[in-house]
């Protein structure tokens, strides 16, 4: 009995024994381990609102060879009538002073220099320029004292006229005229007087004292066989009076090959653009003043010419070389205001020298306001 008392505790105590082994292999309880925590997700982020990206303007390419364009000059550029003449057909008496003036300011030419023709007389010029000073400048008409035909007297004219002190220019010299009818219905002649002649000698004396221009008449183009003549001669004389200037009037009836020539050679040389307007479409037909000069492309101012007058500004100068009244009536507001026109096209102090300045410069004038 004893002995199964003792089996049993010994059995209990293996038992406890296991159990306390048991329990000491196994760990201490402990608290689960967290779930990981999960890595955040960051927030979308906002797509940008879209602003477009400004264009620079575009740039206008640079110009290289053309010169940036002038604007045109004003509408009343003030303009000289640098060579005209009057005839007053006689039977408008007095009036045809008025008349003068009244076309003038209608056409807005503030001065002319005026030289008298035909069935006027040098006094009328002269008093006609005392009743509207600065408006009419008095020149004297040389050719009507002997000069066409050689006469003796021609040299007393001459020195009668140019100690004048009314005077204050010297008309044209008259050095080749081809023959043709005038427009009063009267045959004017073919003359031949060259540069070297006596008449035109003493003549351009008379100029040189008295710092006037010496304007010249000689129709290159009609003469002819004796066109090389001509222009040596008057090369010639060029050459030989460097400082003093000359003006041909009508251009000479040059094509501006010759006319840029001229002006390349010698420094003194000018023209008057005077007679260069295109024939009327009535004579467009018709051999009728075929050998002048053309500066005009239809109703505009040609490349050549335009070119040349831009290059050379101080050698070109405004005339209408009106002779006749008939022709005041007729054509003088017309021709002015083609010319007015071409003037538009003229970078600005080109158009003024061409208008009036190289008139007042030449001529000594002042600009009437």
């Amino acid at each position: 009995m004893k002995q199964s008392k003792l089996l049993t505790v010994a059995i209990t105590f293996s038992l406890l024994s296991v159990m306390l082994i048991g329990c000491a292999g196994q760990s201490p309880a402990s608290t689960p381990a967290p779930a990981p925590t999960p890595a955040p997700v960051p927030a979308p982020t906002p797509t940008p609102e879209f602003v477009p990206t400004p264009t620079p303007p575009t740039q206008p390419p640079e110009e290289t060879s053309l010169p940036e364009p002038t604007p045109p000059p004003e509408a009343d550029i003030p303009i000289i009538d640098a060579h005209s003449q009057v005839g007053t057909n006689s039977e408008l008496g007095d009036n045809w002073e008025l008349e003068v003036i009244r076309l003038m300011d209608q056409a807005g030419i503030t001065s002319t220099i005026l030289m008298d023709r035909i069935d006027t007389r040098p006094e009328q010029v002269i008093s006609f320029a005392s009743k509207y000073p600065g408006r009419i400048v008095p020149a004297f008409n040389i050719i009507r004292g002997g000069y066409l035909h050689n006469d003796a007297g021609y040299y007393d004219y001459l020195d009668e006229l140019a100690n004048m002190p009314q005077f204050s220019a010297m008309g044209e010299v008259l050095m080749y005229h081809a023959q043709k009818p005038s427009k009063d219905g009267r045959d004017f002649g073919e003359y031949v007087i060259y540069p070297d002649d006596k008449r035109v000698q003493v003549a351009l004396n008379y100029a040189i004292e008295r710092n006037w221009p010496f304007t010249v008449h000689i129709e290159f183009a009609a003469a002819g066989t004796l066109r090389d003549q001509f222009m040596n001669k008057f090369e010639a004389l060029l050459a030989q009076h460097p400082d003093h200037p000359f003006v041909l009037v009508h251009m000479g009836e040059l094509d501006y090959v010759d006319v840029r020539r001229l002006i390349e050679t010698h420094p003194n040389i000018h023209f008057t653009t005077s007679n260069t307007l295109p024939p009327p479409p009535s004579d467009m037909d018709k051999d009728v003043d075929s050998t002048k000069t053309n500066m005009f492309d239809r109703d505009r101012l040609s490349a050549d010419w335009k070119q040349l007058m831009i290059e050379h500004p101080d050698r070109f100068i405004f005339a209408l070389d009106s002779h006749f009244f008939e022709e005041y009536k007729l054509s003088y507001l017309p021709e002015v205001a083609v010319w007015r026109e071409a003037i538009k096209e003229l970078p600005v102090e080109v158009a003024h020298a061409f208008a009036h300045g190289n008139a007042e410069r030449l001529w000594n004038l002042q600009l009437v306001k």
